[in-house]
């Protein structure tokens, strides 16, 4: 068998999942001058980029600007993206190693944690991301329904993503007109009566990780997110309709209501130290507030894919250092690779994907050198196109998504807005329709 990576044997690699993690491996891979390459990203939306076009919030574009580096990678040669393509639906990974040297999973952590109290499932209460997916215009948020006709919502958690909701309830029409956020969402936030937004969190602003360090040790996000906090609440009050109260030490206890969400119970804390870090303990004092909107955004976790080897308890894929395990015990599984949150937890900024998804590719790597990679029946570059066609599945390729994204930004310019995306994954395949069809 000739060497795997050379002109004669490129190296076939399947990334699964095209948010920055995906990106990044793919780049890592394909910059590499010594080794010819060939990267396949797969993604089950039709549109790229993951959480930087369904996560960060719409009045943060500057954030967005990172999809230009995204765009290069997507220009260079040997990259192909096949997006609108399920694992484990449209394509099995049984099926992937049967066309590839290597399989990369950089699916993110799709799912929230659980807070574990009475109520949690109530309507009226909901995963944050749910809320973030829903005024993103993400395809799977597009038909729920947030009841905002209560006068306070609550939401728990005082990370990233409890600021950015708490943010978006707290937007005035004009400020959420000028942004591209889903036009359902903007009808019914300009409709909302809510006028108090609480944010509880269950420590200080300062995470207990942090507390105990120097100030120059503090990572620059949690820095920023405590200044961030800091600046708001000395704010003075400007008489607009909506006002956000944070408020620390603060942890939910019980979510109550007859058929929906109509108050929650809040158990107060204080920091005691445990093993050289902070912990949050409960007081014992409680307080009900009325509310009719429950945001949750305690963290996430991964889902499990059908034939690769996860960590429940930490609802990660099992890997050492982005090289997949077969189980707790025993060695690597040979050719599979993770990066990003999937692998590490949902932890960082955009850009630590970029660091952590070099560890994982200079693995992969080192098992090129030494033979340690899948050995594939057909890692001819058509035989899966051919086989997507086989099933009718109608993948997007990334000439497909520009086509989808200039159809967007166009939908947006009479409007002053950066773009108007579609909500829903029929939209975006009529808009390439013809060229699919052909």
């Amino acid at each position: 068998m000739s060497k795997i990576g050379t002109e004669e044997t490129p190296l076939r690699v399947a990334i699964v999942g095209a948010g920055p993690s995906g990106f990044y491996a793919a780049e890592h891979i394909l910059k590499d001058g010594d080794l010819h390459a060939q990267v396949d990203l797969f993604d089950r939306l039709p549109s790229p980029f993951g959480l930087v076009r369904g996560g960060v919030a719409p009045d943060h574009p500057k954030i967005k600007s990172v999809i230009r580096v995204y765009e290069k990678t997507a220009a260079r040669e040997g990259f192909r993206f096949f997006g609108n393509v399920k694992i484990g639906q449209d394509i099995e990974v049984e099926e992937l190693e049967r066309l590839y040297h290597a399989i990369v999973f950089t699916v993110g952590c799709e799912t929230d944690r659980q807070l574990g109290i009475p109520g949690e499932d109530l309507p009226g209460s909901h995963a944050a991301t749910s809320f973030v997916g829903w005024y993103n215009s993400h395809p799977d948020y597009a038909d729920h329904e947030f009841d905002l006709s209560s006068e306070r919502a609550v939401v728990i958690g005082n990370g990233n993503v409890a600021m950015d909701v708490a943010r978006m309830l707290a937007l005035t029409d004009h400020e959420l007109r000028q942004t591209d956020t889903a036009d359902h969402a903007i009808e019914a936030l300009d409709a909302k009566q809510i006028r108090e937004i609480v944010v509880l969190g269950r420590r200080g602003p300062v995470p207990a990780s942090a507390a105990y360090l120097a100030s120059d040790e503090v990572d620059k996000t949690t820095r920023v997110n405590v200044e961030t906090l800091k600046e708001f609440s000395e704010r003075e009050p400007e008489g607009k309709k909506q006002r956000i109260v944070l408020r620390f030490l603060a942890s939910p206890v019980e979510i109550k209501g007859n058929g929906k969400v109509e108050s929650i119970v809040v158990g107060g804390n204080e920091l005691v130290e445990s093993g050289g870090t902070l912990r949050a303990q409960d007081t014992g004092e409680r307080e009900e507030l009325e509310c009719g909107l429950v945001l949750r955004s305690v963290g996430y976790t991964g889902v499990p894919i059908e034939g690769v080897p996860f960590d429940e308890k930490r609802g990660l894929i099992l890997n050492e250092g982005g090289r997949i395990l077969d189980s707790h015990d025993s060695g690597h599984k040979v050719g599979h690779y993770t990066a990003g949150w999937i692998k590490r937890g949902p932890s960082g900024v955009i850009g630590t994907n970029k660091k952590d998804a070099l560890e994982t590719v200079q693995h992969l790597f080192a098992d090129v050198e030494s033979g340690a990679l899948l050995s594939p029946e057909n890692p001819d570059p058509v035989a899966v196109e051919d086989l997507l066609r086989e099933k009718g599945t109608r993948y997007v390729s990334f000439e497909d998504w520009q086509a989808i994204n200039e159809a967007e930004v166009g939908r947006g310019e009479p409007h002053g807005r950066p773009r108007v995306k579609f909500v829903r994954v029929e939209e975006m395949l009529e808009t390439v329709g013809e060229r699919l069809a052909g």
